[in-house]
């Protein structure tokens, strides 16, 4: 983080996104603007991108919410490539307070994004101060590496591909306490061994999310269950809604 920079809060949501499990959490986030009238927020539901009528669901949500919070909403329907790099999308983009990713596929999300303009756009206004918050499948997508759990409990070998980056140090893995349930113990302790050199994995248990907010060193659990960090042991550090965890 240079002089200049002023970087806004960033949120990875284990589940729950538009829920009044996250209500809590969402007011946190409005509340690092400090207390500006009217928080303009960007709704954005590329990660179901390929589900038949769940990003028109998911803005219809994500406005409703938002707006019980007292915030201004654009819905973004931001579902393909061609999106990202159309000008007016990306215009619509630019001047927004928070931006938050629904869920979906992961690496949809991420081939949907990567290196595009409107990705370059919202990273130049967190960059500057925004808020970005990421929600399952839009909280895998920002982190280092992401890997599909669903292929992993399907029998298949832990496949990483890069993500977009923006905590490169990390992969995330929401709804961790559900997930978790059906891998058996020799197939998590693969998937942490496979796990690229400096990426510490994260897990994130439904209707949680960890969150750092702006000039923190430190990031802090928030909602209803835990995040487990795991070592380079493959041990579990779990931490509870209160707590702050060095993810440095």
């Amino acid at each position: 983080m240079s002089d200049g920079e002023l970087w806004g809060a960033l949120a990875l949501v284990g589940s729950g996104e538009y829920t009044a499990a996250m209500r809590a959490t969402d007011q946190l986030l409005l509340e690092t603007l400090h207390r500006m009238d009217a928080p303009r927020v960007a709704v954005i539901p590329t990660a179901s991108g390929l589900e038949h009528g769940m990003p028109e669901r998911w803005n219809a949500l994500g406005e409703a919410h938002f707006r019980e919070l007292g915030a201004t909403v654009t819905p973004i329907r931001l579902i393909t490539r061609m999106d990202a790099a159309d000008t007016e999308l990306v215009e619509r983009l630019r001047n927004q307070h928070l931006y938050y990713f629904s869920g979906g596929s992961p690496d949809y999300i991420i081939e949907t994004l990567h290196e595009t303009s409107a990705w370059t756009t919202i990273a130049n206004a967190h960059r500057a101060g925004a808020i970005i918050a990421g929600c399952s499948a839009g909280a895998m997508m920002l982190g280092g590496y992401t890997v599909s759990v669903r292929r992993i409990l399907a029998g298949e070998p832990p496949r990483w591909r890069q993500a977009l980056g923006l905590v490169p140090g990390l992969a995330i893995m929401p709804h961790f306490d559900r997930s978790r349930q059906f891998m058996s113990a020799d197939r998590f302790a693969e998937l942490l061994q496979s796990a690229p050199c400096g990426i510490t994995m994260v897990g994130i248990d439904e209707e949680t999310a960890l969150v750092r907010l702006p000039h923190a060193s430190r990031w802090s659990v928030t909602g209803r269950r835990t995040v487990s960090v795991f070592g380079d042991d493959g041990r579990a550090h779990v931490y509870r809604a209160g707590d702050t965890i060095d993810l440095s």
